[in-house]
């Protein structure tokens, strides 16, 4: 077989002379005509495609200008392979599959490594339940016919930096260095905080998120900031300000935000009376298949790295329609509910749930008192609805002075202490489940430097992945609440003091700020999504 870029080589290299050009007009010849007889076969059946080979460019360029051709007839099963080189012979190790593409003269840039060269890559396949494919050369199944029209050299496509770049950050996270001491972290409150602060520093270094700009408003781009659904809202509207982490280029992004409030969705679709959620779900169908429609990037990946962020309870069950929506995209969501099939640990995100009372000032009167001042050892008052609450007041309700158990504070009551300075003066905050497994109260007691004890079984705990929640806060089985007081008095005193200081020290990642500051609230969410992303990023 001739070699190709060895005679292109002679004929560009210094001093070519007239032979070269021979050798040139020779090996066109022959380029020709097996495109000719390939033109001919391809209109009598299908081929699947077996392999590329390159052959010299159709103009007088430099050596590295070579065009891939099919090794058969994309529509013949017996046409022999066009004289070339194979090009998986030169593809390195490091490549990654790019975007979707009908590859029918594609025209390669070398590699700036070994100069070998890239194709666009096919879709990707799916490896596991939906997410991105481990790195490397995926074959052609079928493809169209090739266009006989002059197709532009293209460059190594920017789906394919970004694969690297993730794939570089999950090396170097794994061989993150020991953190002795940091001034900003706190070791105590993370599983392991030398992984978490690599983690972080490579997401400050590398992530670019792109935001979709579709979508009707208020449906859309609209953020609330008040209630008990307001971290949707929070993160809505300080992701579409920044400046850091947005690209106006998608072709840069490695994570593509779905900008849609859950809150809106229910107050404005949802058919008062009707206990039908399919409105709200019909939406995100169409919502998503419009998308999907009109740019390439949901389809690279099954939506694997989009995302959508949603506190109402109803968010996770809106995604039933779209199958992809539902097993593939991060559902960053305050329902974090792993008994009900629709959240998935390790690749959905729990959203910490935030009562913001006063948006104008979102940290107002935080802070509690010492754990020498609390004289309260457990309190709890809120409305009596889901499977927990009743069974927490059946079994506490003014039964001791020392649990504190209401369904609605007594006005007698409020009027001494309000429900805030019930939380600062308690030792330990209840936090059972309403109707879903998340509550406020969980971030209300982290605001007020009381522990909170949670009670709901099958619940992901906001940052699981990289917070030690067993350090600042007590998990009791919903089966255990009769014996809720032995529980909390079997914790010591001194390790109580222990606790009740991390959860001072934890407070600052639960803060929302007008300004984004390093490790906050957002910061902390948006970490989760690239965490979770990084870790369905298969690495060869």
């Amino acid at each position: 077989m001739i070699d190709y870029e060895k005679a292109v080589a002679r004929g560009v290299g210094s001093g070519g002379g007239a032979g070269a050009r021979g050798w040139r007009s020779l090996l066109l010849l022959v380029a020709l005509v097996a495109s000719t007889a390939a033109l001919y076969a391809s209109f009598s059946s299908t081929l699947r495609v077996s392999a590329w080979f390159l052959v010299p460019p159709l103009s007088n360029s430099s050596p590295e200008e070579f065009v891939l051709l099919p090794s058969t007839c994309p529509t013949h099963p017996h046409t022999r392979p066009l004289l070339g080189r194979p090009l998986s012979a030169s593809l390195s190790s490091a490549q990654v599959p790019v975007s979707t593409a009908s590859p029918s003269l594609i025209a390669p840039s070398p590699s700036p490594a070994e100069g070998a060269y890239v194709p666009k890559a096919p879709p990707l396949v799916p490896d596991g339940p939906g997410f991105i494919p481990s790195p490397g050369f995926l074959p052609v199944s079928t493809v169209t016919p090739p266009s006989v029209a002059p197709v532009p050299r293209p460059r190594v496509g920017d789906d394919a930096m970004t694969d690297l770049q993730l794939i570089h950050a999950k090396k170097a996270i794994a061989g993150a260095p020991v953190v002795l001491h940091d001034p900003d972290l706190y070791a105590p409150l993370f599983l392991n905080v030398s992984v978490f602060k690599r983690s972080y520093k490579m997401m400050e270094r590398i992530l670019k998120v792109y935001i979709y700009e579709d979508g009707p408003k208020p449906l859309c781009h609209t953020p609330q900031l008040d209630g008990i659904y307001a971290s949707e809202g929070w993160f809505m509207k300080l992701m579409e300000e920044n400046t850091q982490f947005v690209v106006k280029d998608p072709n840069k992004a490695h994570l593509f935000y779905l900008p849609y409030s859950s809150r809106q969705l229910r107050t404005q679709l949802y058919v008062a009376g009707s206990r039908s959620m399919k409105p709200l779900s019909i939406f995100l169908r169409d919502y998503v298949n419009s998308i999907s429609a009109k740019y390439p990037f949901w389809n690279r990946t099954r939506g694997a790295d989009h995302f959508l962020v949603a506190c109402h309870d109803w968010a996770t069950y809106t995604t039933n329609l779209h199958e992809e929506l539902r097993k593939n995209t991060i559902k960053v969501v305050c329902n974090a509910d792993v008994s009900e099939g629709v959240f998935v640990r390790g690749k959905d995100v729990s959203l910490a749930e935030t009562y913001v009372r006063t948006p104008n000032s979102p940290r107002k009167a935080i802070g509690g008192r010492p754990a020498s001042r609390r004289s309260i050892l457990a309190f709890f008052a809120g409305q009596m609805h889901g499977r927990v609450r009743p069974i927490l007041l059946r079994h506490w309700r003014r039964r001791d002075r020392d649990m504190r158990i209401y369904e609605v504070l007594p006005d007698e009551i409020a009027a001494k202490m309000s429900y805030i300075e019930h939380m600062k003066s308690s030792k330990f905050c209840i936090c059972p489940m309403g109707y879903e497994v998340n509550s406020p109260r969980i971030v209300e007691a982290i605001y007020y430097d009381c522990v909170p004890v949670i009670i709901a079984d099958n619940f992901v705990l906001p940052f699981q992945e990289v917070l030690d929640w067993s350090a600042f806060s007590v998990v009791v089985a919903e089966k255990d609440i009769p014996s809720l007081k032995e529980i909390l008095l079997g914790i010591s005193g001194r390790r109580y003091v222990r606790m009740q200081t991390n959860v001072r020290r934890l407070r600052k990642h639960f803060l929302w700020n007008d300004k984004p500051v390093k490790y906050d609230l957002f910061h902390m969410i948006l970490h989760s999504i690239w965490f979770n992303r990084l870790n369905h990023v298969h690495v060869r």
